[in-house]
């Protein structure tokens, strides 16, 4: 609980001497040190990296394989020697077992050879003939070694390394990897949540790239952390291959930390992998848990204890504040973009073929989420070829309209080509505040909600005139708060917002405006949209400046949207949550403003779940939903007590 599931680790390569073990060992010293002063808990080194992988034929001298076992004596003496510093050191070695010589990976802590991981796949063709020094380890019933030849026997094969800290580390070895089912497999269905692996992998042209799918494919299929490094060309012969020295770290398949690839440098990368995210993912994937029935093989789990040290502060990795949306704008942002804009579009364009009708009703306000759900209801009608007047964009003045987003609302609707209709409210609930004898000076919950509900009315009927549907707007985040009126904007007929969140609503219509739009007097008027205040525009107003700013009532909706990831997406507790908003906003909002803000999502996401049980038909595009034909279901009456902060 003191560290929220993240586990320290480290990836790193050495400046290494081919065949000489003291030189090496000296470097790994050094490397543990490093390691040591920033907490690591795990530290992974390259495939063979006592010795070198390039030996060739000298993996068959004595004294090189007497050295190497005397350097792993080594580092037990110097780890013995640490006070409440505990790392598991992964380093590799060639050993001979009964006569075999076996490439492998030994796990030392505290002091201790805790077990030794031998390679399973050798490569032996092109470049690669490894099974001329070694052996592939098939002979799963030996399972113990005396690597010293002191009597002492230690754990040799499938090994699972469970740690106090709720981590349990799989080891395999560079081919293993390109194996039609790698170990990694069957270690992660055993329950190992982290895998290490110990490479020495040369480079070719492109086969960078396709390493790097290779780990994060694996990363994703197992949904473990893979902690990835290969030995560089400082540490080995380049007569006649270069070796990459790359390193990744991928968490269920995305990447969170690199080591630069073809460099001639020692580096260390270190990280914290979060196997509580790790936990969560497997515990929701029924797949994952299925996959256990094809587990042939049995593991020795080796169990150990290391020292928590005091509660987390701070991590060794980004955490992003904006989740939902790319880092930046670039070429891959966009690609992201286009292809969520084009599912909303596909999302509409079938359900229009599906009822015959070539019309669609869609409130026009000037606001964010009706500008998105207007270029998607333009986009969906050329997809299907119809003309653009078949959307009919309805703008609703009402007490609280500026003049702003009024002319946002027309300007944009004559560059899209649309139908416009303006369709003023104030009258209809003028008169409505009369029927129910509501004093139109109070302006409370009925004020706001019969202006929704009369423009819901209007767009209904006007749809039914035109024999279409109404096009909804509502936003994810407004779907998780309850940000809207019941039977009111809250109700359509096919909402193609429903699972973008406000953050990503804005991006999407900023990429619109910055690279999918040739219209000048179009991109202005997107940007301008952008800049304006968030507003449901219900509260009176003077017609020039907004008077209700919604992130003034419900919190900045970046952090909503970060709430809403981590609580409906990776299911952490609040502890976590509130953790890990503070890393992501300790620049931005004081502890008490995140905290009074968490407190106010969940409140609003438990208050407001009778909703969503009612919410209309609409795509999802992205992780997260909250329809309860899909993602999210949970009883209206739930209570929200033991998730709220205190």
């Amino acid at each position: 609980m003191k560290n929220y599931g993240f586990v320290k680790c480290a990836i790193a390569t050495i400046n290494g001497q081919i065949s000489n073990p003291k030189h090496n060992v000296k470097k790994i010293k050094e490397l543990i040190d490093e390691a040591v002063s920033q907490k690591v808990k795990i530290l992974v080194l390259p495939e063979l990296s006592l010795t070198g992988y390039s030996c060739q034929d000298l993996f068959s001298m004595s004294d090189l394989l007497e050295s190497s076992l005397e350097a792993v004596e080594d580092i037990c003496y110097y780890t013995a020697s640490y006070l409440n510093a505990d790392p598991l050191i992964l380093v590799g070695c060639p050993i001979n077992v009964n006569d075999a010589l076996y490439n492998c990976a030994v796990a030392i802590q505290s002091g201790k050879v805790l077990g030794v991981v031998p390679k399973q796949y050798l490569p032996n063709s092109g470049e690669f003939y490894e099974k001329r020094q070694f052996t592939p380890y098939t002979d799963f019933s030996l399972t113990e070694i005396d690597i010293f030849g002191d009597g002492k026997k230690v754990p040799f094969g499938n090994i699972i390394f469970s740690s106090s800290l709720g981590y349990k580390l799989g080891v395999e070895i560079c081919q293993d990897l390109w194996a039609t089912i790698p170990p990694s497999s069957y270690l992660a269905l055993a329950g190992a949540n982290i895998i290490a692996n110990l490479s020495a992998s040369n480079e070719l042209v492109a086969k960078g790239n396709y390493r790097k799918e290779l780990i994060k494919g694996q990363s994703s299929r197992t949904i473990a952390d893979y902690l990835y490094v290969s030995a560089n060309s400082s540490s080995e012969s380049t007569s006649d291959l270069v070796f990459s020295g790359s390193g990744y770290v991928f968490e269920n398949g995305k990447e969170i930390a690199s080591l630069d690839s073809l460099s001639l440098k020692e580096e260390m990368k270190v990280v914290d992998v979060d196997i509580d995210y790790i936990s969560n993912q497997r515990l929701v994937n029924t797949t994952f848990s299925d996959s256990k029935r094809e587990l042939n093989r049995t593991f020795v789990t080796v169990t150990f204890k290391q020292d928590t040290g005091k509660p987390i502060q701070d991590i060794s990795r980004v955490v992003n504040s904006h989740p939902f949306i790319p880092n930046i704008m670039d070429e891959t942002g966009g690609k992201v973009c286009k292809e969520i804009i084009s599912m909303q579009a596909i999302g509409l364009a079938r359900r229009l073929k599906t009822i015959h009708s070539s019309k669609v009703t869609i409130g026009v306000s000037g606001g964010l989420d009706s500008t998105l759900a207007l270029l998607v209801c333009y986009e969906a009608f050329s997809k299907l070829g119809l003309d653009h007047t078949g959307i009919i964009g309805i703008t609703m003045p009402g007490f609280g309209t500026t003049d702003r987003t009024f002319n946002n609302s027309v300007e944009l609707s004559k560059k899209l080509g649309i139908t416009l209709l303006e369709i003023p409210i104030r009258d209809a609930c003028t008169q409505h505040f009369k029927d129910i004898e509501q004093d139109p000076n109070n302006h409370d919950i009925t004020y706001e909600n019969s202006q929704a509900r009369e423009r819901t009315k209007i767009l209904m009927d006007m749809a039914n005139k035109n024999n279409g549907i109404v096009v909804g707007t509502g936003d994810l985040s407004e779907a998780a708060l309850g940000w809207c009126t019941y039977n009111g904007d809250h109700m359509s007929m096919y909402n193609v917002n429903c699972s973008i969140p406000k953050t990503l609503v804005k991006y999407l219509i900023e990429w619109y405006a910055r690279f999918n739009c040739s219209d000048d007097g179009l991109k202005k008027i997107l940007l301008d949209i952008i800049d304006t205040p968030i507003s449901p525009e219900l509260l009176p107003s003077d017609g020039k400046k907004v008077v209700q700013k919604t992130e003034t009532t419900v919190g900045p909706y970046e952090v909503i949207d970060f709430c809403i990831y981590h609580f409906v997406r990776n299911h952490f507790s609040k502890e976590k949550i509130f953790f890990l908003l503070n890393q992501a906003f300790k620049d931005v909002y004081t502890e008490e403003d995140l905290n009074k803000y968490y407190n106010g999502f969940v409140k609003r996401f438990f208050n407001n779940q009778f909703k969503r049980d009612a919410i209309p038909n609409g795509p999802k595009v992205g992780s997260v939903g909250l329809s309860p034909r899909g993602d999210w279901r949970m009883p209206s009456d739930a209570d929200s007590e033991i998730w709220l902060l205190n």
